[in-house]
């Protein structure tokens, strides 16, 4: 019998849902703010599957994400609100969670360098309206809406090359970078304050998608 990375973890989650203390295990989160998300793990999915999602959306998953929807499942119980479940529906392939969240039809554009990152926010932040420039507050009201419209465009824009997979609350959420150089790490996109759409490591560091899930996992473990 085969040994990878992802052995016996479906096992563990299970054991963990067992246990009667969701709400220490699991975050105490779900979708309606109960006692603790107590999401049960979709299937594991198929190596043809996931070539169908990959052909769908023009990417090549990061192996362990792709090893996690192979031996473990398709999503479910997981850091925060739990993993976005990926399915197939009549339209094809995608991510459930949040519906303003997914955004799919950027998947295969090349997530944006930090360089470019660091330019586009700043190109955007220079062109936010000053009332002083305009003659009327109703005319400056308009085009500082615009520009709040341009806000969401641009995130769109950064976030593009990348899966949403979970909700952490407060309006965080976590991302898994599937194209240009970044790939394969987990991305926050937290406020500006907390240095906004940014890495998940600290100090420079790149955190993939096993170890932050793991990680959830033996937190949740020594909680019992």
């Amino acid at each position: 019998m085969r040994t990878t990375r992802w052995s016996q973890v479906r096992e563990r989650i299970q054991d963990l849902a067992s246990v009667g203390r969701e709400h220490d295990a699991f975050e105490a989160r779900n979708r309606y703010g109960a006692k603790g998300h107590s999401l049960p793990l979709a299937a594991p999915l198929s190596e043809t599957e996931i070539a169908e999602v990959e052909t769908q959306w023009g990417v090549s998953l990061p192996d362990d994400y792709r090893g996690f929807l192979l031996e473990v499942g398709a999503g479910g119980a997981g850091p925060g609100y739990g993993l976005n479940v990926l399915s197939r529906a009549a339209t094809g392939w995608a991510w459930d969670g949040d519906e303003d969240q997914p955004r799919h039809a950027g998947l295969s554009s090349p997530f944006v360098t930090a360089r470019e990152r660091v330019r586009l926010l700043a190109e955007h932040e220079d062109q936010e309206p000053e009332r002083a420039e305009f003659a009327t507050r109703e005319a400056f009201d308009a085009a500082y809406n615009e520009w709040r419209d341009a806000d969401d465009r641009l995130f769109d824009r950064l976030a593009d090359g990348a899966v949403c997979l979970s909700h952490e609350g407060c309006g965080h959420f976590h991302w898994l970078v599937v194209t240009g150089p970044e790939r394969g790490n987990m991305w926050v996109d937290g406020f500006p304050a907390e240095g906004g759409f940014r890495p998940l490591g600290t100090s420079g560091e790149r955190v993939g998608f096993a170890d932050w899930y793991l990680d959830w996992i033996a937190t949740s473990e020594a909680l019992q």
